[in-house]
């Protein structure tokens, strides 16, 4: 998306301009157009989560809520060009995953308060009890010292985040707190709606074991509604032919607990999936995400957190672990899928 303002270079475009010698250009995309912009507030977000998040605590307010990660990447493992610190800067506030999560967000923060922007900065993180990380995660992937980041995973704990999204925005309009805490409120209790929905699948699971092909992003679901989650890969980025020792670990897992369909990540590589379809007992691959981007599809339906929950992910769950059938059409469009 390109900011084509007309009211001129505001002082936190210039100190992004002067400051730190980047383009105009802006990458990303927004949740809207400069035309719907408005002239209230802008919240720009590091990680589709948290903008869908501020985007429903912002609902019928002045603020405008904007997503910096384009449609159809991972939020994690994305690498902006330099020039996304003229939205950052611009922004009046900065949502963003915490520290040493998203290591681009921690240097534009850095750059931005070099250069004295005033922009506000809302770590989605803030005080949220994090699990420990899994041996099946990549050491990279840690936080606070040896911590898993994906909390917003757990819907109780995704309820931390919104109360620190809403103070952020409160600070920017303070003239709009009541109303900012009225929606994130109702974001809160649809939270909850999702945790009983998930326990209710978990309840019904006829297998507590399920396996992805893919790095483990979900060991929050797994603690809080008692499933073992199997991943395949430790790697976010893997994409090339599967080790061999994973494979083996793979096939006595899928072998030892008669797994036919697995999960596989919708915004990483599908190499591992088909490799593990072509070479052990698994039949079909289903989709998962941990909610770090949308598609084109899933941006032109509207569907947020809450919609990719329950059609993609409590769908694939449902398949995985014999827990009841997915919606009508799930398997004819998500079976195996490119």
């Amino acid at each position: 998306m390109v900011d084509d303002r007309t009211n001129g270079v505001s002082r936190r475009k210039a100190l992004a301009i002067g400051g730190s010698a980047l383009s105009i250009g802006i990458a990303g995309c927004a949740s809207g157009t400069p035309d719907d912009e408005g002239d209230g507030p802008v919240a720009v977000a590091s990680f589709f989560t948290f903008y869908d998040f501020a985007r429903q605590v912002a609902e019928g307010t002045s603020i405008t809520a904007k997503n910096l990660v384009p449609t159809g990447l991972h939020g994690h493992g994305w690498e902006p060009d330099p020039s996304i610190q003229v939205d950052i800067v611009d922004a009046d506030a900065f949502v963003h995953v915490g520290p040493d999560f998203q290591p681009w967000a921690d240097r534009a923060i850095q750059t931005a308060r070099d250069d004295g922007a005033d922009t506000e900065y809302v770590n989605a993180r803030k005080g949220i009890d994090l699990i420990n990380l899994a041996d099946t995660v990549e050491e990279d992937e840690q936080v606070d010292q040896g911590k898993d980041p994906h909390f917003w995973l757990d819907p109780e704990r995704a309820k931390g985040s919104v109360d620190n999204i809403r103070d952020g925005l409160s600070r920017i309009a303070p003239d709009e707190e009541e109303q900012l805490a009225d929606n994130a409120e109702a974001v809160k209790e649809e939270l909850d709606v999702l945790d009983e929905e998930w326990q209710t699948l978990a309840d019904a699971a006829e297998r507590d074991v399920a396996f992805l092909a893919a790095h483990n992003a979900f060991e929050y679901v797994g603690q809080r509604y008692g499933l073992t989650l199997q991943p395949l890969v430790k790697n976010l980025a893997a994409d090339d032919d599967v080790r061999p020792t994973d494979m083996q670990r793979a096939q006595d897992t899928i072998e030892a607990n008669d797994i036919r369909n697995i999960g596989a990540a919708i915004f990483e590589p599908r190499r591992p999936a088909q490799q593990l379809r072509d070479e052990t007992d698994v039949e079909a691959y289903y989709p998962v995400t941990p909610y770090a981007g949308t598609t084109e599809e899933w941006a032109d339906q509207g569907w947020g957190y809450f919609d990719i929950a329950r059609e993609i992910n409590m769908n694939t769950f449902r398949k995985i672990l014999e827990a009841g059938e997915p919606e009508d059409g799930f398997d004819e469009e998500w079976r195996n899928f490119e």
